[in-house]
């Protein structure tokens, strides 16, 4: 672990050795060029609508249920806790953290799933790539461009944040469009890893919806605290828990679980981070790019811990029969509306009408795309009532 947190380590991204952005601008006299990253992704649109967009739950089941808004300030929380202790830049972290899921559909992966499947034959959808979108393209806030012009280090972290996109397996015919499109401008140099940021914050998404879900799951009554405690860590530490405060009330109880299991898990990626670091020993951002694996990690006992607490919310809360019924009804929205607007783009709003190329053309399935992968849960729901309720008036 670094002996000094708050000092900045030889192999962080400096925001003063940016690349820059496509679109030159002067620096900002009072923020980092990070900073004012960070701050161009709070203010967009896409990062408001997480508030309405489902992690597990959709958002009408509950208020305590976690959003796509709430996991991601969670996880920008943890991202910024692990790249303090490493000396990296916070900053990027936390930047990279709250932009991570800005390309998600409406109703988690269900959504994303059933988009994904009605883009066939007209390029697929990818959450990645869509996030790319997002702030390259699809945000018109400013007058001299569209998107949000973030710099090339923020961009790279996203594109790259679970590691390079063109490896020996796959080549850049095989990659999103709208990745290899950006690429023809800016050189992410997607062959290579992402800078100890973007890995911190993809291993702070990892410890972040473990837990949260965890947490969610059991007080919707989903699993019990007793149907935890097979598995290896987990079950452990909710005994510690039970032994250490006997008849504390269960929603304590969960909460000093949860709190001592995202301590677990902070703790293995800095061993095991620290441990490759002394063995990769790299002296700048560049040595981390081209290092032959990632730096940032879990050890292998905390993989299979988290193997097996996976496979459990798999079957016990993403299968759970009122999350199947629910999925299924957010799949059939989805559905509906891509059916109907490809085949009718005049149904879509004037603005989202720019750019079609006609009923169920491959440029109107990529306007469509967009305009329903931006939609919050409860907009999709409305718009379908809209749309296929004879009796809403306001069709």
């Amino acid at each position: 672990m670094v002996s000094n947190p708050g000092t900045t380590a030889p192999f962080a991204t400096l925001a003063v050795e940016t690349r820059g952005r496509l679109y030159p601008e002067p620096e900002s006299a009072t923020r980092t060029p990070f900073q004012r990253d960070r701050d161009r992704i709070i203010h967009s649109g896409a990062f408001r609508r997480l508030k309405y967009k489902t992690q597990v739950f959709v958002y009408h089941e509950g208020d305590n249920y976690r959003t796509r808004l709430s996991h991601s300030l969670e996880v920008s929380q943890i991202a910024r806790s692990i790249a303090r202790l490493l000396g990296l830049d916070e900053d990027l972290a936390e930047t990279l953290a709250l932009a991570h899921d800005l390309g998600h559909t409406p109703f988690g992966h269900a959504g994303e799933d059933a988009l994904d499947g009605c883009m066939d034959g007209f390029g697929g959808f990818d959450h990645n790539a869509q996030t790319l979108r997002i702030v390259t393209k699809l945000e018109h806030r400013y007058a001299d461009f569209d998107g949000l012009n973030l710099t090339w280090e923020t961009l790279e972290g996203l594109v790259k944040h679970n590691g390079p996109v063109i490896t020996p397996g796959r080549g850049a015919d095989e990659l999103p469009r709208a990745i290899v499109e950006y690429a023809e401008q800016q050189d992410l140099e997607l062959h290579s890893y992402a800078g100890l940021e973007a890995q911190v914050a993809a291993l702070a998404d990892d410890i972040a919806y473990n837990n949260h879900d965890i947490d969610d799951g059991l007080r919707a009554g989903l699993f019990s605290i007793d149907d935890l405690m097979a598995l290896p860590l987990v079950g452990d530490v909710f005994r510690e828990v039970l032994d250490s405060y006997p008849g504390l009330e269960e929603t304590r109880i969960i909460h000093e679980a949860v709190r001592r299991l995202i301590g677990a898990m902070i703790g293995d990626v800095m061993q095991e981070t620290q441990a490759r670091l002394d063995r990769a020993k790299p002296q700048s951002a560049a040595d981390v790019r081209h290092n032959d694996r990632a730096i940032v990690a879990f050890s292998a006992e905390m993989n299979e811990h988290n193997a097996a607490l996976k496979a459990f919310l798999f079957e016990r809360m993403y299968r759970h029969y009122r999350v199947n019924r629910s999925m299924s009804k957010a799949k059939r929205i989805v559905r509906d509306l891509f059916g109907l607007l490809h085949a009718e783009p005049n149904q879509l709003p004037p603005e989202w009408q720019a750019g079609c190329d006609g009923p169920e053309g491959m440029k109107t399935a990529r306007r469509v795309c967009d305009f329903i992968a931006g939609m919050t849960d409860r907009f999709a729901i409305e718009e379908h009532k809209r749309l296929f309720d004879l009796h809403d008036p306001r069709g």
